[in-house]
């Protein structure tokens, strides 16, 4: 009885037993934890921003609450940071104590803008800049982990119309500040008149008005910031640069990141591709496909402009989503088309680029590997094409491309009687009456990497994660990665 008593209790005490944070988290990253929800300014766009810029740095791992009412001390126990762009009603005492006690501790509080207005005097204020008129019993620990509070009594607490103004730094040599030159301009709102703290540390103002500081809270590190009234002000770089480098400082006490944060940075050794486009109308979707990826980086140069020059020692891979013929290249373009093919760069040959140069024998036959049929020839039956179709596509397992990739629905235009190598590898099949059953392929070109995808027509294509991937990793592969 005692054994079968002590079987019966093991799933219960599995299920209570803790589990590490690590299988949560990035190793070796600040955990961030955004409080937001309720807003007088457009929290639904602005979050987003804010958690971005941090992921993009590299430095930390970002998370979102919008409902901070139910915060305790052990849901923020995983995080360094707390970052409040919020402003509306009180969280209550249970989460009010968390958070208090989180910064007393020793970990970091970063405030975001109105993020200095909530749980003081003041009226609570609505979505959209409204106003609700409901007082709530202030809560003072708040305005001593900020630094400040705002006021309705004269002078009161507020800003005049936005405009540009710049933003002078105070103290040079703090690591928030340090490297980041004397001053910048942003379009923002000023605020104005502050009750301020005693303790703070000014280190920017405008207009001689303290707009950025530094406050201790017992153990902890607060960095305040009243700029970013939306994303106009907070795609400013200096506020890009205060913001991230200051919720670093906040969690750890010290500055790794540089003086400027790139939105979109890039790998040092990031592959080099060039994008060219031209001869068929598409959605600008399409450009999306090939943001925020940081080992690759792209130019866009529409043809015919970009063979006139050498193309070898500016890029790495080159990405058709062209139609162009041989007419409209110049002998010295086509010349630099062939040096670029042959001298192992990356080839991909996206969606309707494959009716590109369909009078180059070489191009379609030997290096793409297929060709659209634009008017049928003896042997060469004419494409045909569709839009708007409703087809399942499945990758082919066995090539770095496609591994793990999942069968996937698609609503894309659709190729007919296009003409391939029998000996290309196929990446991508479908079972469609308006479609071939080989939607890509590796050609079998043995000078350079050559790809060539059917699928990308539209939004529905561009926006979908799974496409991004194939393309993604299509290009990784053509360059050698």
């Amino acid at each position: 009885m005692h054994k079968l008593a002590l079987l019966l209790a093991l799933p219960l005490v599995a299920q209570t037993a803790p589990v590490p944070d690590k299988f949560f988290f990035d190793t070796g990253k600040v955990r961030v934890l955004i409080l937001t929800g309720r807003n007088n300014h457009e929290w639904r766009v602005t979050n987003p921003f804010l958690r971005e810029v941090l992921q993009n740095s590299g430095r930390f791992d970002v998370r979102v609450t919008e409902e901070p009412s139910g915060l305790t001390a052990e849901t923020l126990r995983p995080y360094d940071v707390l970052i409040s762009n919020y402003c509306g009603p009180r969280w209550g005492v249970q989460a009010e104590k968390a958070v208090a006690d989180f910064v007393n501790g020793g970990k970091g509080l970063v405030v975001v803008h109105a993020g200095s207005y909530p749980f003081g005097e003041t009226a609570v204020l609505s979505e959209h800049m409204g106003r609700t008129g409901v007082y709530q019993a202030p809560w003072h620990e708040w305005g001593l982990m900020v630094g400040a509070t705002w006021s309705d009594a004269e002078p009161k607490t507020g800003h005049g119309p936005r405009d540009a103004f710049e933003v002078v730094f105070q103290d040079r040599q703090h690591p928030v500040t340090a490297g980041l030159g004397e001053r910048f301009v942003t379009s923002d709102e000023l605020y104005r008149n502050f009750r301020l703290k005693p303790g703070i540390h000014v280190l920017a103002q405008g207009r001689d008005k303290p707009l950025i500081w530094t406050i201790a809270y017992g153990k902890g590190r607060v960095f305040h910031t009243a700029l970013g009234h939306d994303l106009d002000a907070m795609h400013t770089p200096g506020f890009i640069a205060t913001y991230a480098r200051g919720t670093e400082w906040a969690a750890t006490g010290a500055v790794t990141l540089p003086a400027r944060i790139d939105t979109d940075s890039k790998d040092a050794n990031a592959v080099r591709v060039l994008l060219v486009t031209g001869g068929h109308d598409h959605e600008s979707s399409f450009y999306g496909v090939f943001e925020k990826w940081r080992d690759v980086r792209v130019n866009v140069d529409p043809h015919p402009v970009p063979f006139r020059s050498d193309m070898r020692p500016k890029y790495d891979v080159l990405v058709l989503y062209d139609t162009l013929q041989l007419e409209q290249l110049s002998d010295k373009a086509r010349q630099n088309l062939k040096d670029f093919a042959e001298a192992g760069k990356g080839i991909l040959v996206l969606h309707h680029a494959i009716a590109d140069f369909s009078a180059w024998e070489w191009w379609w036959k030997e290096v793409v590997g297929g060709r659209y049929v634009l008017k049928a020839e003896p042997g060469y039956p004419a494409s045909k094409y569709l839009h708007d179709v409703e087809l399942v596509v499945t990758p082919k397992p066995g090539h770095a491309i496609t591994k793990g990739l999942p069968q996937m629905r698609l609503f894309d235009e659709t190729y007919k009687q296009v003409w391939h190598r029998p000996d290309v590898q196929v990446l991508l099949t479908g079972e469609h009456p308006t479609s071939d059953v080989e939607l890509g392929w590796v050609s079998p070109y043995t000078k350079s990497r050559v790809v060539y995808l059917q699928p990308g027509h539209g939004r529905e294509s561009h926006e979908l994660p799974w496409f991004r991937t194939l393309v993604h990793r299509t290009i990784l592969w053509t360059a050698g990665r």
